[in-house]
């Protein structure tokens, strides 16, 4: 059986009415009590050093303290009570979904839904890191090397994934769309949808020679050392964003 959860004002030793203040101090307190660095391989040390930081996360935000105050855990949770099925509707539907299923049987038309251009340029991935720091670090702030893996484009080829002095051919099935077209007979009458260019795999190209640093995906792995500044007074588990 689950352990039943601690109310968070609890937690933190504070009241309802706490200021924000009230509820900053409460959890730097806590923290380091319950911190692994303060209690090597204390387990029970680490479940209330886990509960503070989960009630801090909620009490700490005003948009997740308005909705803890007025509906509990629910409110923050939506799993919470839901077990492993969910809830009551545990499917996940994404209206979203409608967009798709109507814009591939009526060809695009339905939300907007037109293709995406294969070839036009895309966002960059994201790329997620993590990193330990001490006690003190989090305090006063410090000064870390990570290093990153991520996708560059290939040097060799230019990242358009031929080999040198060869270049890539027009599909002659999608004329360089990525996408064709098929026309359905139904008995409400003829459909078009668009779909991926089986030919071409959507790319609207053909490479007959493969770059052989990239192997024809116009890019390549690179390892890279970057210096991230940990600001003083950094939560466990907050994110930092470099761009």
């Amino acid at each position: 059986m689950a352990q039943e959860k601690r109310d968070y004002y609890e937690v933190l030793g504070v009241s309802k009415g706490a200021s924000e203040d009230e509820i900053k101090k409460a959890y730097k307190k806590l923290a380091r009590k319950y911190h692994p660095d303060m209690n090597p391989g204390d387990k029970e040390a680490e479940e209330k050093f886990k509960e503070v930081n989960e009630a801090n996360e909620v009490l700490s935000d005003p948009e997740k303290k308005a909705r803890y105050d007025q509906f509990g855990f629910a409110g923050v949770d939506p799993n919470y009570g839901a077990g492993a099925g969910g809830g009551a509707y545990g499917g996940g539907f994404d209206f979203g979904d409608l967009g798709d299923i109507f814009g591939s049987f009526f060809g695009g038309g339905f939300g907007g839904g037109q293709r995406r251009n294969p070839n036009a340029p895309q966002r960059g991935e994201s790329i997620r890191a993590s990193v330990s720091v001490s006690f003190t670090e989090a305090a006063f702030g410090c000064e870390k090397s990570v290093t990153l893996e991520r996708s560059e484009q290939c040097p060799t080829c230019k990242g358009n994934g031929c080999a040198p002095g060869t270049t890539p051919e027009i599909c002659p099935d999608c004329h360089g769309t990525g996408t064709v077209q098929t026309r359905r007979q139904t008995p409400m009458g003829v459909f078009a949808s668009n779909g991926p260019c089986r030919k071409c795999g959507g790319t609207g190209r053909l490479i007959h020679q493969p770059c052989p640093d990239c192997r024809g995906t116009g890019a390549v792995r690179k390892r890279k050392t970057i210096k991230v500044n940990i600001p003083a007074g950094i939560d466990h588990g907050q994110t930092i964003s470099l761009r």
